[in-house]
C-alpha cells in the first residue's frame, strides 16, 4: 500500500499526524518561535527529525542541540527530549520501532 499526504494540508498543532495508525509512527511538529514541547520521552523507539523551516534548541537528555532547517538529527528516543523553536519552525519526526538487530 502506497500513500502520500502534503504536510501543509494536515489539521492539528503542534502535533499533526500524515498516517494515523501507521507504523512507523510520522509527525509534524509546528512550533511558534519561543513555544516548545515539555520535556518527554518515546520508549522503545528511535527518532529521526528533519527541520523543514525555522530553528530549534533540541534538548536530548543532558544536552541541547542546535538545529537549522535542512538539518536532520537522529536520536534515541528512551531519554528525555524538549525542543524549542528559537524561530517559527516545522518539523517531520519518524519514530520508528526500535530494532536491535
Amino acid at each position: 500500500m502506497s500513500e502520500v499526504r502534503s504536510l501543509d494540508d494536515l489539521e492539528g498543532e503542534p502535533h499533526a499526524n500524515p498516517f494515523p495508525d501507521a507504523e512507523p509512527k510520522t509527525v509534524r511538529l509546528t512550533l511558534a518561535e519561543g513555544e516548545d514541547v515539555p520535556a518527554h520521552d518515546h520508549p522503545d523507539r528511535e527518532i529521526v527529525l528533519y527541520l523543514i523551516e525555522g530553528a530549534l534548541e533540541l534538548q536530548l537528555g543532558d544536552e541541547t542541540h542546535k538545529v537549522a532547517a535542512g538539518d536532520v538529527a537522529r536520536f534515541d528516543g528512551d531519554q528525555q527530549i524538549s525542543p524549542r523553536a528559537t524561530e517559527d519552525s516545522t518539523a517531520l519526526l519518524v519514530l520508528a520501532p526500535r530494532s536491535d538487530g
